[in-house]
């Protein structure tokens, strides 16, 4: 089956991924937390503002494809949200890590890549990434991952999933470039956070209801 993925889909995906990789002891997420970790301002581009209603929906989408889970367990009035793609796409760690990059920042070069995947994974060079983004470019039916042609007034060229659709080069040539974060880990670890906190609070909750 062909997989076909809308903007709030493939945020969704990729925040399921990032978070399994990144944060495991908080994961699977709850409805909660996945929300939040969409709206994160840091490793995000486009930042977005979904509610519940959008988020929720990208999951029915992507469970529907096979891409994630919804678990529940008895007596538990929260469900958690688990991602799938390693057994859907055969991937690893080193490429679902390189795919959730993309689906959540779009396009970038292989020295973009390998810093912004530090927080999931570890690539200790530029050659063992670029084996990885070769890896999902041939040798499948369809490609995860195609290169883009070097724009104007770049020196590297950039690679972008496929999980989309076929790429608009029309609207990536006019596109400004995402601009450097200044505090970027001080950011990241402040999402992190927030995101226990939510977890946190949700476990209290059930606790009071349960005593």
């Amino acid at each position: 089956m062909m997989i076909r993925l809308n903007p709030s889909e493939a945020r969704a995906l990729g925040c399921l991924i990032e978070k399994r990789l990144s944060t495991p002891g908080n994961y699977p997420l709850t409805l909660n937390s996945l929300v939040a970790a969409c709206n994160q301002s840091s490793n995000r581009h486009p930042v977005v503002k979904y509610d519940q209603h959008i988020v929720n929906q990208a999951m029915v989408d992507t469970r529907n494809q096979g891409l994630s889970i919804r678990l529940s367990k008895s007596g538990s009035r929260t469900a958690k949200f688990d991602a799938t793609p390693t057994e859907k796409l055969g991937l690893n760690d080193k490429q679902a890590a390189v795919l959730a990059e993309l689906l959540l920042r779009g396009p970038q070069t292989p020295g973009e890549l390998r810093q912004r995947t530090t927080r999931m994974i570890d690539f200790p060079d530029l050659e063992v990434l670029e084996k990885v983004i070769e890896s999902m470019a041939s040798g499948r039916s369809e490609p995860l991952i195609v290169k883009l042609p070097l724009q104007p007034g770049r020196r590297e060229a950039r690679y972008a999933h496929t999980l989309c659709g076929p790429i608009d080069l029309e609207s990536l040539a006019t596109e400004a470039p995402t601009p450097t974060e200044s505090g970027s880990r001080l950011k990241e670890r402040v999402a992190e956070l927030y995101l226990q906190v939510a977890e946190l609070t949700e476990r209290l909750a059930k606790l009071e209801e349960s005593a």
